[in-house]
């Protein structure tokens, strides 16, 4: 697509940008809304931190000692890569929060006012989530080695890793977008999205083997995304022959998630946010 240009009066012909450019520019603008927000609000970044911290500490020190090791991994490095994925699904709710809010609030439809782009307001608004799971994912594992994990890879390893999950938190963001959408209201937000969230991140290999739960779960727990996710993290952290998978089957079965993940809902929620406004 190329630019196309207008004549002001009395300054000549100016470039106009493309439509894409434009829409680049307006997601990054709101985007940056939503980050200085997050710094005049520091608390809700502090307490967005607490619950997965409170999860490491109560799983490493409470759980820990009666799971003992799994497959011959010392417990707590089997624990701190579901604690990744596990942080940033649970971080994801808080888009569905933030954008029911904007829509209580009127603030969608101050937005619909400007000449920006619709896929804008959406788009800005899970760039600046993942930011924020940028900096909680680098917390977790910085808590996670002051309680003993260790990587068995390399930092080539971890660096995939921690890629991978942001990739997942990104695409579990417009998952809790339309829900928020949806909602229209914070608190209805959360209600509906806790349903959700629960048995993807319990039933599931986040805390534990997949094999240690009933037979009839564990079709579900095996293949649904937090756990291949999680499988995908052990992989690349601990090293696929160590967790008993291969690691470039269970990155590709991964990405093939968050692909499919973005591809269904990323167009849902901007069509929900288009009928909210």
């Amino acid at each position: 697509m190329t630019d196309r240009s207008v004549t002001a009066p009395g300054r000549g012909t100016i470039a106009r940008r493309s439509p894409f450019v434009h829409g680049v520019l307006d997601a990054f603008a709101v985007a940056q809304r939503g980050l200085i927000a997050l710094r005049r609000v520091p608390q809700y970044l502090v307490f967005s931190t607490i619950q997965p911290v409170i999860f490491v500490l109560m799983f490493r020190y409470v759980f820990g000692g009666a799971i003992g090791d799994v497959n011959g991994v010392p417990y707590v490095d089997y624990l701190m890569p579901g604690i990744f994925v596990q942080t940033t699904t649970f971080g994801s709710m808080g888009t569905a929060i933030g954008l029911a809010n904007d829509v209580n609030s009127g603030l969608l439809e101050r937005f619909r006012s400007l000449p920006m782009a619709r896929s804008a307001v959406m788009t800005g608004r899970t760039l600046s989530d993942l930011v924020r799971n940028v900096f909680v994912v680098i917390l977790m594992v910085t808590v996670g080695f002051m309680v003993g994990f260790r990587i068995h890879t390399g930092l080539l390893g971890l660096l995939g890793g921690m890629g991978l999950v942001m990739l997942f938190g990104y695409a579990l963001s417009w998952v809790f977008a339309s829900v928020g959408l949806l909602a229209r209201d914070p608190e209805t937000a959360q209600a509906a999205a806790f349903p959700l969230m629960a048995p993807l991140v319990f039933a599931s290999s986040v805390f534990v083997p997949v094999l240690t739960m009933p037979g009839w779960l564990q079709p579900f727990a095996q293949h649904q995304p937090v756990s291949v996710t999680a499988t995908a993290v052990r992989a690349l952290v601990l090293g696929g022959d160590t967790i008993g998978v291969n690691t470039t089957t269970s990155v590709l079965t991964a990405l093939a998630w968050i692909a499919g993940i973005l591809i269904v809902f990323a167009p849902i929620s901007v069509r929900l946010y288009r009928r909210a406004v």
